[in-house]
């Protein structure tokens, strides 16, 4: 548990020197979806347990378990009655001693077909729709990962991961970021027993915008008492996501892995079950149950907060809301696919939305002539 601890130690002291720092809060917010339809039907509780292409996004180190054959993993999501489409697709490809692994990943988060009605109305106050055009708004994330075996043994595995990524966000024509950031990420198998630690944004990942008006589009701008922005550049502080997973034996054919984690953020107060300035810790639970590596069924609770009761704004009551979410998954061979059913509000008032994925292992002619 050395490197671990030396590990662990060093992320704190980094996050609570950088939370000194002026950030933005929520910066870079679609970067926190998820990925996967196993992920996001566990909660979100992945750092600790996860073991396939999605790691590239939960913890690069859980990369190096991909073993023999590239991966390739696929999503598509589709959020508020399809106005924001969400797309994940990883591919992993092992070294071969199965020692290291790297890793491609590609995010994107979209409302397309905005409509722009700057010049919808002209100078003599008539409307003209044919003025009328349409653009998108889309965010995007690369992440080059890089997974290594720094332990393996019989009873104990301990994994290291590295993410560099580039982040691209655009708004029609109008604005424009770059960004760059880092994760490390650090996965512990002791046992039956599952350890993981993730430092995203570990070098305080920034966006720096810039604007492109025409002169026509800021007259309007300027008559309709908008502000014209000028180039700015966005900070994400970075946070700290702590996990632990234990598996279960519960018959000869099936297993049941839980996993808690904690998601430890440093840039003020947040609503989350521990509240502090500037740190506050938001919990995630994943259940997964696993029936001879072909049949899974998942569960999970995530995003805990204190809210208003329902019809009560006389005595502003206040109590606990979270996302509940389940899902299943199948595996046939190389081909695993996967569902999750998940609330984007709360239990309250929920906003579930259905989410599928697929998992391809590559198997190769060599491993084919080993089977033969």
């Amino acid at each position: 548990m050395n490197r671990f601890s030396i590990y662990l130690t060093l992320c704190c002291v980094f996050v609570s020197l950088s939370s000194r720092a002026q950030f933005r809060k929520y910066s870079n917010e679609f970067l926190n979806i998820g990925a996967g339809a196993r992920g996001l039907s566990m909660g979100g509780a992945q750092v600790a347990g996860v073991a396939d292409g999605t790691a590239g996004y939960w913890n690069p180190a859980g990369l190096v378990n991909i073993k023999d054959d590239p991966q390739v993993n696929l999503m598509h999501a589709e959020y508020f009655a399809g106005i924001g489409k969400y797309d994940f697709v990883s591919v992993a490809f092992p070294s071969a001693n199965n020692k290291r692994i790297i890793g491609i990943t590609g995010l994107r988060f979209a409302v397309d077909d905005i409509m722009n009605t700057l010049f919808l109305v002209e100078p003599d106050g008539t409307l003209n729709y044919n003025n009328i055009q349409a653009f998108s708004s889309a965010d995007y994330a690369f992440m080059l990962s890089f997974s290594q075996k720094l332990k393996e043994t019989e009873k104990k595995k301990v994994h290291f991961g590295l993410n560099a990524k580039v982040i691209h966000r655009n708004v029609g024509k109008f604005a424009k970021a770059w960004g760059f950031g880092l994760d490390a990420g650090l996965q512990i198998y002791q046992g039956k027993w599952r350890f993981g630690v993730v430092g995203r944004d570990i070098t305080s990942t920034f966006n720096t915008w810039s604007f492109s008006f025409t002169e026509r589009e800021k007259e309007v701008l300027y008559l309709t008492n908008n502000e014209i922005p000028v180039k700015s550049t966005e900070m994400t502080a970075p946070r700290l996501v702590l996990g632990v997973g234990r598996e279960f034996r519960i018959s000869k054919k099936a297993t049941l892995l839980a996993e808690t984690n904690f998601d430890l953020t440093f840039d003020g107060k947040r609503n989350t079950v521990i509240i502090g300035d500037p740190v506050s810790v938001d919990p995630k639970i994943g259940l997964e149950c696993n029936f001879n590596n072909v049949f899974f069924l998942r569960a999970g609770i995530n995003n805990f907060q204190k809210a208003l009761a329902d019809g009560d704004t006389l005595n502003q009551k206040k109590v606990w809301i979270y996302q509940p979410s389940a899902g299943a998954g199948f595996r046939i061979q190389s081909v695993t696919i996967d569902y999750a059913f998940t609330n984007l509000a709360n239990q309250s008032n929920p906003l579930f939305t259905h989410v599928f994925s697929l998992r391809l292992d590559m198997a190769g002619d060599k491993n084919k002539k080993k089977k033969n």
